[in-house]
């Protein structure tokens, strides 16, 4: 069974993380093996601010500019992927840092470059690279920041964590994608919703309830599922080792 789990930025911060990851990778090793994706928004953000810049989002997706693409570079593929190697790596787990430019492991072209400048949208992902790291018995720690293959932008283009990680699972076919926020899932009335059909998730886009990274999360989560995705949930950092944890998000035309 392939998972393709993707850590978001905050949760990569918890004690917890590298041994709940240490425990999943081990015991899917030879049983379809995992691919990680992270983010790291607030390290881009206090990088933006740091160099004098400023951060805008659109529906839950940074506003890049060319200057911009360098920092998420940085952040991401830099400092963020070799962090979290290095800690995964002092477990035993045999971890590799990639970016999705790396063999254009995920080829992107522009989303909306008026609104949102230099971010992209996956195109293509390199699934054969992937499969050989993983019949290595390897991890691959994948940062979202992506090449440009509509030769519009540039070189790279900045993918939203959720969207990069949908596409892969996509593409690899993944029993489950689990989206790991610093929140326990969907939440109504301060409740953990335990499933959400499609019909319902594109409810909570089009009234507004789901905003920001949420709604980020929601609209891969659609994506992975149109796509042929069996399974995605969206939850904690707990949830990796529970598999009834969080919200699920389902294919059936049920609103709930």
């Amino acid at each position: 069974m392939t998972r393709v789990i993707k850590i978001g930025g905050r949760p990569q911060t918890d004690p917890a993380l590298v041994a709940t990851l240490a425990t999943d990778w081990l015991a899917a090793r030879g049983n379809g093996g995992v691919v990680l994706v992270h983010g790291g928004g607030d390290e881009v953000s206090l990088l933006q601010a740091t160099m004098g810049g400023s951060t805008k989002f659109v529906n839950g997706r940074r506003v890049t500019t060319e200057r911009d693409v360098e920092l998420v570079r940085m952040a991401l593929s830099g400092s963020a992927n070799k962090r979290l190697v290095s800690t995964l790596v002092e477990r035993g787990i045999d971890a590799v840092g990639l970016s999705g430019e790396d063999a254009t492991l995920i080829g992107a072209s522009p989303m909306d470059a008026e609104q949102l400048g230099y971010v992209g949208v996956p195109q293509t992902v390199n699934v054969a690279f992937l499969r050989h790291l993983m019949a290595g018995g390897y991890l691959p720690v994948v940062s979202p920041v992506s090449r440009d293959v509509s030769g519009v932008m540039g070189s790279a283009l900045n993918v939203n964590g959720d969207d990069a990680a949908a596409a892969i699972a996509v593409a690899l076919g993944a029993a489950e994608l689990l989206l790991v926020a610093d929140v326990e899932g969907v939440k109504r009335d301060g409740v953990v919703i335990p499933r959400l059909s499609v019909d319902a998730v594109r409810a909570l886009l089009d009234d507004g309830t789901a905003s920001g990274g949420m709604r980020a999360k929601l609209e891969a989560g659609l994506s992975a599922l149109a796509g042929g995705v069996a399974r995605v949930r969206i939850s904690d950092i707990a949830a990796i080792g529970d598999p009834d944890r969080g919200t699920v998000l389902h294919s059936s035309g049920a609103l709930s």
